[in-house]
C-alpha cells in the first residue's frame, strides 16, 4: 500500500485514476510539486506565497476574484487567477445568472450547477411557485452560490 503523502519524484506528477484528479480538472503547471506556489497581485501588491489548495479557499471565502492577476513562484507573468486548474469552477457565474433568470422556476440553473437532487425538487414544484426561483436569483446574482463541488463560479 502506497503512502498517500509521500513526495512525488521531482518533475513527476501524481497518477490518478483515468488520468483525472478527483475533481474533474486535468493537473496543471506546478501541480502536486514543483512549481506548487503562486504569488497574487492585487492593487499592485503582491501577496503570497499560496500554494493551489489556499488558493482555491480564498477564491470560496470571495478574497480572491477570478480577474485577479497571479504568477507562478518560478515565472515572471502574470495570469488570470481562474486560468489555475482547481481554484474556480468551471462554471460561468454568467451562464448561472441568465439560466436563473429565464430557466430558474424549473430548475434548470441547479442543474447546471451540479445539484441534482435540488434541481429536480425545484422543477417538480416549480421554483417553489416562484419563491424558490426569485431566492436562487437573488443568491446567484451576489455570487452565494458555488457549484457542486463547492468552487466559487467563474
Amino acid at each position: 500500500m502506497t503512502d498517500p503523502n509521500a513526495q512525488f519524484p521531482s518533475g513527476q506528477q501524481p497518477q490518478f485514476p483515468g488520468g483525472m484528479p478527483p475533481g474533474g480538472m486535468p493537473p496543471g503547471p506546478g501541480y502536486g510539486g514543483v512549481g506548487g506556489t503562486y504569488f497574487v497581485r492585487t492593487f499592485d501588491q503582491e501577496q503570497g506565497p499560496y500554494d493551489i489548495g489556499t488558493l482555491a479557499q480564498m477564491a470560496s471565502a470571495r478574497q480572491l476574484k477570478p480577474e485577479d492577476g497571479v504568477r507562478s513562484s518560478t515565472g515572471q507573468q502574470y495570469q488570470p487567477a481562474s486560468s489555475l486548474p482547481g481554484v474556480f469552477s468551471d462554471k460561468e457565474w454568467m451562464t448561472a445568472l441568465l439560466l436563473s433568470v429565464f430557466l430558474g422556476g424549473l430548475g434548470i440553473d441547479r442543474f447546471y450547477l451540479g445539484y441534482t437532487g435540488l434541481g429536480v425538487a425545484k422543477l417538480v414544484t416549480l421554483g417553489g411557485c416562484g419563491i424558490w426561483a426569485l431566492i436562487d436569483l437573488v443568491l446567484i446574482a451576489m455570487r452565494n452560490v458555488p457549484d457542486v463541488d463547492g468552487r466559487a463560479l467563474r
